[in-house]
């Protein structure tokens, strides 16, 4: 079975999935699967605040950044997808994240996730390609399956709100 045909059966399991902290678990668990990812984040946008912060991590507490700051923010201000690889080498990246948390990042994409207005709504994040970098691939599937969620994501973030 083919990665797409994986994200099919994938949808129907977001489906059941009626709270936030049910739906991003899933989402984070796919995700990772996706592209091989060792961790995936996933941020929210708080517009009023103008911040960014996450909702689902893995492995580390709620991050919070603003949305003018690191590879994350830029992801948000642009609304293009980011495929790092040398994260120590980009002046973007917040080291601090890494130096609170432990976790040492080796790449990373982040994609922005479009509510029905084609404003984001949030930013996933996935860090540490098992193999390798990442590469255009896991970017398109990355970019292909935030699309999928986007609509299961807005609903969730609107029944809670």
């Amino acid at each position: 079975m083919n990665r797409l045909n994986d994200i099919a059966e994938f949808g129907g399991k977001l489906m059941l999935a009626t709270d936030i902290d049910t739906a991003l678990p899933l989402i984070a668990a796919e995700a990772k699967s996706l592209v091989d990812a060792e961790r995936c984040s996933i941020f929210i946008v708080d517009r009023e605040d103008n911040m960014l912060w996450t909702k689902f991590s893995d492995g580390i507490g709620r991050i919070v950044i603003s949305v003018d700051s690191g590879i994350v923010g830029d992801t948000y201000k642009t609304k293009e997808a980011q495929l790092v690889n040398n994260p120590y080498d980009d002046s973007r990246f917040l080291q601090a994240v890494d130096k609170k948390s432990g976790f040492t990042t080796k790449n990373m994409i982040t994609v922005p996730i479009f509510d029905s207005g084609r404003e984001v709504l949030g930013i996933l994040q996935v860090l540490n390609k098992e193999r390798d970098d990442f590469d255009s691939e896991d970017l398109g599937r990355l970019t292909f399956f935030a699309n999928y969620i986007s609509g299961s994501i807005e609903l969730v973030l609107m029944h809670e709100g």
